[in-house]
């Protein structure tokens, strides 16, 4: 376009265009100026489909999409609920978590609600039921339970209804030595966030865990969450030794990790697979030794932790069973050692947390000559193999050695005490026995 020239009008811009300028629209009070549109091009034909087609296909994936998730997509729902199971005379062991008469009803429960599940028309939607508490009242016990669905949520609506359908008519069927009030049954959805809270405050229980269980001197890398109770003890801000979580406060080790210092003050406690950087670090209030341990010796080889605050459990972090003194772990029992030890004898520290597999073997076997040559006591036990190369090593000392049972809760059965190197043929790890000093845990901890 040519130049324009400006001249001031009666209250509007009035632009005059040169010779060569095309036709202009004048706007009173307006500075803008807009030439006269020129007649629009049609789009051909193939372009339009082309254009409609890729409309519908967005709507199309859009519609599906909303369809997938609202109604296709399982979602994972979580429920607690109570029942009574009737003629039991009252016994407050129900309560004890670790009991043997809690874990024998529990037990029984459990299985009853994983056969109705398992033969019903949801068995596909069903993950898991347990028994979280028992309750023990005149001539019955109360059991609270805890479930886990996975449905689309447009059966959502139905899913609560079919379940209490099924576990009422399984209260009716009274079946075996129980009898239970199906009346008496209660049934509430609850949050993601309260289903964990109910399993991180039991002792044992794991919300994520490995398929397979296998560490360490031969063994292998543990998961995130998968050993939730498992400690590192540091001194001076190094790993020194393991421990196990048993309360909010409270942890076992080894009396032998307090050989250069008992100071509370030198030392702090971490959770997680990683020792750096230490994840929830605690401070320690106490440590309390075994009266008998004497340093250098392997007897009475045990001593508590208290923290200076509450541990908040969550999925990684939370107590281990202890067992009750007349628990009996026998041998040929498959257990699991845990810790950040050397990898193998006088060898390099992993960061990450590691576990094995091992088995509880005869006391008899390990004192024979070629072995221990009587040095195992009776308030001890042998882990391992007698071939070797799986074993806990060095750092390992006051970790975890834990035992699952049939309910898959683990309990805490020995505490890494000493051995000769690690995975030597004929000297296997030895442990301190838990069970044989549970009455002494309790009377320093109330546990």
């Amino acid at each position: 376009m040519g130049d324009r020239k400006v001249k001031k009008g009666c209250g509007r811009k009035i632009i005059e265009p040169s010779s060569e300028q095309g036709t202009f629209l004048v706007e009173p009070n307006a500075y803008k100026v807009r030439p006269v549109a020129a007649p629009r091009a049609s789009l051909p034909l193939w372009m339009i489909a082309l254009i409609v087609f890729g409309v519908l296909a967005i709507l199309g994936i859009t519609i599906g999409l909303l369809v997938h998730f609202l109604a296709v997509e399982n979602r994972t729902y979580y429920y607690k609920g109570s029942f009574k199971v009737l003629d039991i005379p009252y016994n407050k062991n129900y309560e004890r978590e670790t009991s043997l008469e809690n874990n024998y009803l529990s037990k029984i429960l459990e299985t009853k609600m994983d056969d109705a599940f398992q033969s019903s028309n949801i068995y596909r939607q069903y993950i898991n039921s347990q028994v979280i508490t028992l309750v023990p009242d005149n001539n019955s016990v109360t059991a609270h339970i805890w479930l886990v669905f996975k449905t689309p949520r447009s059966v959502k609506a139905n899913i609560r209804g079919r379940i209490e359908s099924i576990l009422r008519q399984m209260l009716r069927n009274n079946s075996g030595s129980l009898t239970t009030d199906p009346n008496s049954l209660r049934l509430t959805e609850i949050s993601k966030a309260d289903a964990e809270k109910i399993i991180n405050n039991r002792c044992g229980r794991r919300a994520r865990m490995s398929a397979t269980y296998d560490r360490i001197k031969g063994g292998s890398i543990a998961q995130e969450g998968e050993w939730p109770w498992q400690a590192s003890l540091k001194m001076n801000g190094r790993h020194y030794c393991g421990a196990s979580l048993i309360s909010e406060r409270y942890l076992v080790t080894a009396a032998h990790c307090f050989q250069k210092t008992k100071n509370p003050r030198n030392y702090t406690v971490s959770f997680g697979t990683k020792v750096t950087p230490p994840y929830m670090q605690h401070n320690i209030q106490q440590i309390t030794i075994h009266e008998d341990y004497i340093q250098g010796e392997h007897h009475d080889d045990i001593a508590v932790i208290l923290l200076t605050e509450k541990v908040l459990f969550n999925n990684d972090v939370h107590r281990v069973c202890l067992p009750e003194a007349t628990h009996i772990f026998p041998s040929g029992e498959g257990v699991v050692v845990t810790g950040w030890g050397a990898l193998s004898y006088d060898g390099e520290y992993p960061v990450s947390l590691q576990k094995a597999p091992v088995k509880i073997i005869d006391t008899n076997t390990c004192n024979a000559k070629e072995a221990y040559n009587g040095m195992v006591e009776d308030t001890m036990l042998c882990a391992g193999y007698m071939e070797g190369n799986i074993d806990a090593c060095q750092g390992d000392s006051g970790g975890p050695l834990v035992h699952p049972n049939s309910r898959n809760i683990w309990y805490l059965v020995g505490v890494v005490s000493w051995g000769v190197e690690c995975g030597k043929i004929n000297k296997p790890g030895v442990y301190v026995r838990v069970t044989a000093y549970r009455n002494w845990i309790t009377s320093k901890t109330g546990i």
